[in-house]
């Protein structure tokens, strides 16, 4: 998608959210070979300031710098995979065996096909932005942007400063006193998929049971129903 819309203007930036940064984040990036900044955001602080709670999510930002879009999901193609072959041979052959039996292991999970895709709306909806600029329907006015954007109640305030706390703790090696503060994070924003998920795969790289939190992706996805893991696309 950045090859075809970047001569029109459009530019990708894409952010891997992992406290473990480099040593997880890496081998997907090399993997994907992309020609866009791709960044690494080790303390969450997207999820901070814009309200990210699950990804894939998309911002949509114009030339001036004003957000025409809020955060809500960015969907593509599962398992979708760059189609510029590696020609650095940087992309060590273990780290592909990686990143290959990642994406083997999650699409296992029958749970993964029953996700909403609305990938067919979204991408259509992109190209016309990047066409139409302003004038496109799908460019929000910012009083619109403002109603979208989520709220930060005392709770999610909270929520945010234990899962902060859990994370140093946790770069600190002190992983037994960070578990409680990723429970109480999960307790004050039960719909933060990201901070769960950040929790559960430093306990398991697939996000699955352990005996450090009492839920795991799979389990808490099949509680509120596959179709509901990410919210429907507002393209009206």
């Amino acid at each position: 998608m950045r090859e075809e819309l970047y001569p029109q203007g459009l530019e990708i930036v894409t952010v891997a959210l992992d406290t473990l940064g480099l040593k997880v984040a890496l081998p997907f990036i090399e993997a994907a070979n992309p020609t866009h900044p791709s960044l690494i955001d080790e303390a969450h602080l997207l999820d901070e300031l814009f309200g990210i709670t699950n990804v894939p999510s998309g911002i949509w930002i114009d030339e001036q710098g004003v957000i025409v879009r809020p955060v809500e999901p960015a969907p593509l193609p599962l398992g979708a995979k760059s189609s510029r072959p590696d020609k650095s041979g940087a992309v060590a052959e273990e780290t592909r065996a990686y990143v290959d039996e990642m994406r083997a292991e999650v699409k296992k999970m029958t749970e993964v096909s029953n996700i909403r895709k609305d990938y067919d709306k979204y991408v259509p909806a992109l190209h016309d932005w990047v066409t139409k600029g302003a004038d496109s329907r799908y460019a929000l006015s910012p009083e619109e942007v403002l109603r979208r954007s989520r709220p930060r109640p005392a709770e999610e305030a909270l929520g945010a400063a234990h899962f902060e706390l859990g994370q140093h703790l946790y770069r600190q090696g002190k992983t037994e006193l960070a578990i409680p503060h990723f429970r109480e994070a999960h307790r004050l924003q039960p719909d933060n998929w990201t901070y769960r998920r950040q929790a559960w795969s430093m306990a398991n790289p697939l996000q699955g049971p352990t005996d450090l939190y009492e839920g795991d992706w799979l389990k808490d996805t099949r509680k509120i129903g596959a179709e509901n893991y990410y919210p429907p696309l507002d393209m009206d």
